[in-house]
């Protein structure tokens, strides 16, 4: 490919990952502000039960992430295409599925909530505090699932704009409803659950109200009815991406449950380290979208070679943000840590562990690469495949090293993420020495 190829590729790739990196990145300060605000209550269990409460929300919404990105690749798909009518079909459907999943999470709540903290180790007052935080925000489930399914369009469709808007505006108005509720009104744990449950809500709207003029282009004969052939494309997808998501949340739930056993302090210094490796990996999550949109455009297009040169650029600019991630942690993650929470024993403890972060951080950005890339290409079996690879790792070298306690955690958690790295540019990388990548079974 020429020249003034791989440059626009590379344009293209930064007008899209710049943007998101921007704004991802406002996704884990908005965690940090809850940290922040909570941190500085009197007690540590305050923050342990946000850190459990949270955590338990995040496993059901980001079990719930296939709908973004089964979303993703098969709009990107039908755009790289140019079939407007399978676009819209995809949202379509992909919208009933996240309705249908958020009334079922709705049902199930009181016994999903009990059945989590019965099987914990936690003590009793973080384990109400959870509770507390899990009953309010699980009602924002409606507007988070659908929202997983916006985003997704909007990124195949390389819209990225509203993206950024949108995560602006939610993250806005919670951490402005954070502070007001928490600090000013003293709801504490409450009010942290109903600024995010509020922001939720306000994101959404904001990106439908964006979607009305586009929806213009429906043509809704092919919409009245829904078709079995794009239920069972989507449910083909989801079904190995929702493994693949429920074997990443075991590990990061075990790390914050295992803490929860090992005492409140441990508990509220791993949800420390844990938001800012969010901050790092929301960044990176700016080119592992761009390369979603790019890779499944060029597959739609069936060219593989600027399939491969999007990879290549995406690899080089992701290890460049991901080496400055890494040094940011290194000169000012002790500083981090202490903006976060001035209890003392939890401050001394996060910064014991810390280096286990800036490695984590050195090799995660192609964790997140590969991600991307393998959502673009909807090679979703391998995808699970390498997560339960990397499940079995994690949960391995724990077990041979439980005695370390919170270092053999956090030796366990770096094993997780360097075995998804390698797992997947390992398959990438037979997939294109074989020629594979202009094989037409590729772009099926």
């Amino acid at each position: 490919m020429s020249i003034v190829a791989s440059i626009d590729t590379q344009r293209k790739l930064l007008l899209l990952a710049l943007p998101m990196i921007l704004s991802n990145i406002t996704t884990p300060l908005l965690g940090m502000v809850d940290t922040a605000v909570i941190g500085h209550l009197e007690h540590p269990y305050y923050l342990g039960g946000i850190a459990v409460g949270s955590m338990i929300i995040s496993i059901l919404f980001w079990l719930s992430g296939f709908l973004r990105m089964s979303t993703t690749g098969v709009i990107a798909h039908a755009v790289g295409a140019k079939d407007v009518d399978k676009i819209w079909q995809y949202f379509f459907h992909s919208s009933m599925l996240a309705l249908g999943i958020a009334g079922l999470l709705l049902i199930a709540k009181t016994p999903l909530i009990n059945g989590i903290l019965g099987a914990m180790e936690a003590s009793e007052e973080v384990a109400q505090y959870a509770k507390v935080y899990f009953d309010i925000r699980i009602f924002s489930a409606p507007a988070a699932l659908l929202n997983l399914v916006v985003l997704g369009y909007f990124v195949a469709r390389q819209q990225v704009k509203w993206v950024v808007y949108q995560l602006f505006v939610i993250n806005v108005i919670n951490i402005t409803l954070d502070i007001f509720l928490v600090v000013y009104l003293d709801w504490g744990v409450a009010g942290a659950a109903t600024a995010s449950v509020i922001a939720d809500y306000c994101g959404l709207s904001m990106l439908i109200v964006v979607l009305l003029p586009q929806i213009k282009q429906v043509n809704w004969r092919v919409l009245i009815r829904p078709k079995s052939v794009f239920f069972t494309k989507l449910l083909s997808l989801n079904k190995d991406i929702f493994i693949r998501s429920l074997a990443l949340q075991a590990c990061l739930g075990f790390v914050t449950i295992t803490g929860a056993a090992l005492g409140d302090v441990t508990v509220a210094a791993n949800a420390i380290l844990l938001n800012l490796f969010l901050f790092a990996s929301y960044g990176l999550d700016g080119f592992a979208y761009a390369a979603e949109s790019l890779v499944g455009e060029a597959k739609g297009q069936k060219n593989g070679q600027r399939l491969h040169q999007v990879v290549m650029i995406s690899g080089l600019w992701s290890a460049i943000v991901g080496g400055l991630f890494a040094l940011l942690l290194f000169f000012l993650g002790e500083a981090w840590i202490a903006l976060l929470t001035d209890l003392t024993p939890v401050r001394e403890y996060a910064r014991e562990y810390l280096p286990w972060l800036i490695a984590i951080c050195a090799i995660g950005w192609l964790t997140f690469l590969m991600d991307g890339v393998y959502v673009g290409l909807t090679r979703s079996k391998q995808m699970r495949d390498s997560m339960l690879l990397s499940c079995a790792v994690f949960f391995g070298v724990w077990f041979s090293v439980e005695q370390w306690q919170n270092h053999g955690l956090w030796l366990a958690f770096f094993c997780f993420i360097a075995t998804r790295s390698l797992s997947l540019a390992i398959d990438y990388t037979l997939l294109y020495r074989r020629g594979e990548l202009n094989s037409p079974s590729t772009f099926t």
